[in-house]
């Protein structure tokens, strides 16, 4: 079950909201709570999307999916937030995120808080809502250079600034599967197997 726990944030039980005391660009890559994997978040023409950039224990697959043909398709790259649009008057993103737990969709927030956290909240049905913090691990990130000439997409920020410290401690890593901190946006090198997001197949086909 190699992602499933960290994506069980739907129905986690009671869930103690943190106010947010700076706001704060939610793009860059993010350990989530129980440190088995980070999730790399970037803007992709207008909507910020987040997909698996590292594991713990390589080689996950989607395994319960209920569309058969997705079983065997790997966790690493997997979209986890989908197409998620700033909330108007708040430092808040709504979208969906899906659950590798259950292989279902729902509706989801992310919220930054500070510049080195962000709360991540899915709903089943407007109700039974739950959520976890994940911890920064990587800078933010410029626009895709994939949609920078996309019509309504911000021009890319120029060179990501450097990364906030980070308080919990990394998770073991071996070889490629080291920070992807260090990642320029639409390249891959040896440490990191994802690069740009916003050029997944998956993201890229929703996104244009």
């Amino acid at each position: 079950m190699r992602l499933a726990i960290f994506t069980g944030i739907i129905l986690a039980g009671s869930y103690t909201s943190l106010t947010p005391a700076l706001a704060a660009d939610p793009t860059g890559d993010w350990r989530v709570a129980d440190g088995v994997a980070n999730v790399r978040v970037a803007q992709c023409n207008g909507s910020m999307w987040g997909a698996v950039s590292w594991e713990t224990q390589p080689g996950g697959r989607d395994e319960n999916n209920p569309d058969v043909s997705k079983k065997n398709r790997p966790t690493l790259g997997m979209a986890i937030l989908i197409d998620m649009k700033k909330k108007p008057g708040a430092e808040q993103w709504e979208g969906q995120v899906y659950n590798a737990k259950d292989g279902q969709m729902y509706s989801a927030t992310i919220t930054p808080v500070g510049t080195d956290q962000m709360e991540i909240k899915g709903c089943v049905m407007g109700f039974l809502c739950g959520g976890e913090t994940w911890t920064r691990v990587g800078p933010p990130i410029p626009s895709s250079a994939a949609n920078a000439m996309a019509k309504g997409a911000p021009k890319t920020t120029g060179v990501a600034p450097k990364a906030a410290p980070v308080a919990a401690a990394p998770a073991p890593t071996t070889g490629a599967q080291k920070s992807t901190a260090a990642a320029k946006p639409g390249q891959k090198g040896t440490a990191d197997a994802v690069g740009d997001i916003c050029l997944l197949p998956e993201i890229a086909g929703f996104a244009h």
